[in-house]
């Protein structure tokens, strides 16, 4: 019998309950259904690990890190490029060489643009701590089966986004938590199977998906990728789209976790 480990990304109050600053539609159900899927075949999970994105108020992708040419904060939702920078129209207020050549680098990678965001995660803040019903499954998991979730953190680092689990979008110079976390990719490596799971499915799951495959092709065909527990950040889906092609094109499952059997 193989071991099974369960990955559940950024299950947060921000992302899951309407009332949180990134609210995506559709994670109210989605926890559910994770939620559901630990009570059911719990005992057949042998690690759960969670994910938990976690910024500083004044970070990168947050608005009051920039400002438009009349000195007003930028607008979440606004796409910052490296031209408009180098106008005028956007100006960070920390940083700004470094910030440039960071944008620079998103746009040379082919990673996603840069876009601001709502303040959402912050460090010691309810909408940084796990869903409710996230919570309560696995503190029921931890209590049948003996075996404690782990926690894996991202984000903190305010100078680049962190959208995959496993990097950085571009790591930073001295910091190794926005390095490729090689500990986790190996530690994964110990499993037969990994189910999938969590928030949002346009950018944090896609993203770290793409890193598996670039990364950790090793750990692609013992990926399950459970469809029906995630959703997309609102009118970006497409985004997610080539990257889940790419990765069932090299073997990784896609499937529901409604009526699963680990």
């Amino acid at each position: 019998m193989g071991k099974t480990a369960l990955l559940i990304i950024d299950a947060q109050f921000d992302f899951c309950n309407p009332e949180g600053a990134l609210f995506v539609p559709g994670a109210e159900i989605d926890v559910e259904r994770i939620a559901r899927l630990i009570a059911l075949e719990g005992k057949k999970i042998d690690g759960i690990f969670v994910t938990l994105d976690t910024h500083k108020v004044i970070d990168i992708a947050h608005p009051l890190f920039w400002e438009d040419a009349n000195g007003n904060t930028v607008a979440p939702f606004t796409l910052i490029t490296p031209a408009a920078v180098k106008a005028g129209k956007w100006t960070p207020r920390y940083q700004q060489d470094y910030v440039l050549k960071y944008l620079e680098t998103l746009e040379s990678e082919g990673e996603f643009k840069h876009f601001i965001w709502p303040e959402h995660c912050l460090i010691g803040s309810k909408g940084a701590s796990l869903d409710d019903t996230i919570m309560n499954a696995l503190l029921a998991w931890t209590h049948e089966t003996g075996r404690d979730y782990k926690v894996v953190s991202k984000g903190v680092n305010p100078l680049t986004e962190h959208f995959g689990v496993f990097r950085a979008q571009i790591p930073v110079a001295e910091d190794p938590a926005t390095e490729l976390n090689k500990a986790f990719l190996e530690e994964l490596e110990e499993f037969d199977k990994i189910l999938m799971a969590g928030e949002a499915r346009s950018h944090c799951v896609a993203t770290s998906i793409n890193q598996i495959l670039k990364y950790a092709p090793s750990l692609v065909p013992k990926v399950t990728v459970l469809t029906d527990c995630m959703s997309d950040v609102t009118n970006w889906g497409h985004l997610a789209d080539p990257i889940f092609e790419a990765a069932a094109a090299q073997g990784m499952t896609f499937s529901k976790a409604a009526g699963m059997s680990v």
